[in-house]
């Protein structure tokens, strides 16, 4: 831990956790997966599956783009059981657009472990979580308090950002995560899943990115950020210049106006997803080497931001008159699309194609 951090973290008073907790008894964003503090005191308890769905959905995605696939997910496969028996390529197509798709995979492989590895119901640890696939320290610490009330500190970004600016750390977070998961462990009271919320909601609503409604802060009496400027926390790292890959992507169309489609590889970026036929990805532009003879057409550009680096694909069509050289994928009616399990980027494709 950086000394300066530690010096802040001793100096800093105490979460008020009892605070905190009135603070969200009257305030708490009404989420789907979420079951209020009203009927948890009721003795109504969250459901496992629901709580791991929403932190697997809610990793790199926002609540707002989460909300349709959550009600999308549930509806389709209830239950655990239900999920794990679900074939992987349905699930890919109920995913596809949220991204990330690495953890649509880990989702359903951690479905059939928990089916076969614990009989169907979820381990009420985030020790025994820990290892599951797609469930690494944060989502077994989410799920186990959540579900189960274990005493143990959830710290996400909202959670970092609150606690930088509450210990005000002259360090960037990166530097200072032991520092924060200390403070917020040693303040985890009896409702340990309602307080971990809270402190996510704090995040989300009152000491945001780009504003601090410090006189609405169940923290503020002891937040040290509060007393300077909130808003200079937490420090910023510099980011990396993101590199640009250039490419070409192929939407080919038969005399019935199908569109031919193949599944991309079984590893890697948006690994077993549908694609269309591409080139690939480089780090210049190169002409395109098409995989058929046609009359092919430009459709213009394609950008795409990816978390390391930006793609730029120029969009090319045509019309084939004998599929017989085209036999790895499959052609499929363009009313049909929204049940293929394509990214967003090769939505992006078929639309600058002419094929919303």
């Amino acid at each position: 831990m950086p000394k300066s951090a530690f010096k802040q973290q001793q100096n800093a008073t105490p979460i008020d956790a009892e605070a905190v907790l009135a603070w969200y008894d009257a305030h708490a964003r009404t989420l789907p997966w979420r079951v209020s503090s009203t009927d948890r005191a009721r003795g109504i308890r969250p459901d496992p599956y629901r709580v791991w769905l929403s932190e697997i959905m809610l990793q790199q995605t926002t609540v707002a783009a989460v909300g349709k696939y959550f009600a999308r997910f549930t509806s389709l496969w209830p239950t655990i059981a239900d999920l794990a028996a679900a074939p992987l390529e349905a699930v890919l197509v109920e995913w596809a657009g949220l991204g990330y798709y690495a953890r649509a995979r880990n989702l359903h492989a951690c479905a059939v472990a928990i089916m076969h590895e614990h009989g169907g119901r979820f381990p009420a640890t985030s020790a025994q979580l820990l290892g599951l696939p797609g469930i690494g320290a944060y989502t077994s610490a989410a799920i186990a308090a959540i579900a189960d009330d274990e005493p143990i500190a959830v710290v996400d970004g909202n959670v970092d950002r609150v606690l930088a600016r509450y210990l005000a750390l002259h360090v960037p977070v990166r530097a200072a995560k032991d520092a924060i998961r200390r403070a917020v462990q040693q303040s985890v009271p009896e409702r340990a899943g309602d307080f971990a919320q809270a402190l996510m909601d704090l995040g989300a609503t009152i000491c945001t990115p780009r504003a601090a409604l410090c006189m609405l802060c169940p923290l503020q009496p002891g937040c040290m950020g509060a007393r300077e400027n909130p808003l200079a926390y937490p420090l910023k790292l510099e980011k990396a210049e993101r590199p640009t890959r250039f490419g070409h992507a192929f939407v080919l169309l038969d005399t019935d106006g199908d569109v031919y489609l193949q599944t991309r590889a079984e590893k890697g970026l948006l690994a077993k997803m549908t694609e269309t036929p591409g080139s690939t990805w480089m780090g210049a532009v190169t002409e395109p080497q098409f995989p058929v003879p046609a009359q092919w057409r430009s459709r213009g550009e394609v950008i795409h931001v990816f978390t390391h680096f930006r793609l730029q694909l120029q969009v090319w069509s045509a019309t084939v008159s004998d599929r017989s050289s085209l036999t790895t994928g499959w052609w499929a009616d363009p009313e049909e699309l929204a049940a293929e399990a394509l990214p967003s980027l090769f939505r992006k494709v078929l639309a600058a194609a002419g094929l919303d």
